[in-house]
């Protein structure tokens, strides 16, 4: 079936000054789309595209994500990481009722038979709200609920996401460096990375060694200049409410990785609900600090 409906928004946007913005949400059978006047802001894949040779069976990730001028940040999988996906949550390892990667690297846990599988999509304003379950063999391993909000930031783009993952048993979250909530990046640009106090010198770290990831912080935001010489950037702004985090920030692999698991292993009982939230910021040309720091201590008053 190819059944297509939209719903038509006009909303009033603050960001310094009133701005009208032309809101449209468009869903199908295979995803949800975003534009704003005219311009498309982000899909949401409920299925991988055609195609594309995920080597996990996943949708519920987003990609292309753009800039307010319409330029495409993210990549799907990538030659060098065919399992990336533009902006998406899974873990390379999980152990529970079934071993799990649903990350799709396949070396530490199995791949096979393993789905993150849509259930209903509710469309509201400015976004939507998912429902998914994260299957292994048959059986629900855990339920998500994904809301995704875009609205229109002073020159960027803001999706705000916030995912409740309730898992039907016992579950366990192994240690890795790197999974989780990871925004992967083109590669046809430069790579540098800046936190709150400047640009990261600190060197890639190691997927293997946790210990190597960088230090928590509120953002990090990576910015490319593109052969055309177009110059883009987004950032990942972790809401304080969030278990600790490394971040698996790789200028090479080309992601923005905030990994609740690097600290350690998390283990999550069955029936009760984690809950993760993240601001998601696409521009172009550059973007200040001070902005970003306002953008953080706005999201993170509104669920303390």
């Amino acid at each position: 079936m190819k059944a297509l409906f939209s719903t038509l928004l006009t909303v009033l946007f603050l960001a310094g000054c009133a701005t009208r913005h032309t809101a449209e949400v468009l869903r199908d059978d295979s995803s949800v789309k975003l534009k704003r006047d005219g311009r498309e802001v982000f899909t949401y894949n409920l299925v991988p595209p055609p195609g594309v040779n995920l080597p996990v069976d996943a949708g519920g990730f987003f990609h292309p994500l753009t800039t307010p001028n319409g330029v495409v940040v993210t990549d799907l999988s990538p030659s060098d990481h065919r399992h990336h996906r533009g902006v998406f949550l899974a873990w390379v390892e999980m152990h529970g009722a079934k071993d799990a990667d649903f990350w799709g690297w396949g070396q530490y846990a199995p791949v096979k038979d393993r789905r993150i599988v849509n259930r209903s999509v509710t469309m509201q304003l400015n976004g939507f709200t998912a429902l998914n379950e994260w299957v292994a063999e048959g059986s629900v391993l855990v339920e998500e609920e994904l809301q995704a909000v875009s609205t229109a930031g002073t020159g960027a783009n803001l999706l705000e996401l916030t995912y409740k993952l309730t898992p039907k048993s016992d579950l366990t979250l192994s240690q890795w460096a790197f999974s989780g909530f990871c925004l992967r990046v083109r590669k046809d640009g430069d790579m540098r990375i800046f936190s709150p106090t400047g640009l990261s010198m600190l060197p890639n770290p190691n997927h293997m060694k946790p210990e190597s990831d960088w230090p928590d912080a509120r953002w990090y935001r990576c910015e490319q200049t593109l052969p055309d010489g177009s110059h883009i950037g987004a950032a990942i702004i972790n809401h304080s409410s969030n278990p600790p985090s490394l971040w698996h920030n790789h200028r090479d692999v080309r992601m923005l990785n905030p990994c609740i698991v690097a600290p350690g292993p998390v283990k999550l009982a069955g029936g009760k609900t984690l809950v993760l939230r993240y601001l998601v910021v696409t521009h172009d040309g550059s973007i200040s600090a001070d902005y970003l720091d306002g953008l953080s201590a706005d999201f993170s008053k509104r669920w303390p």
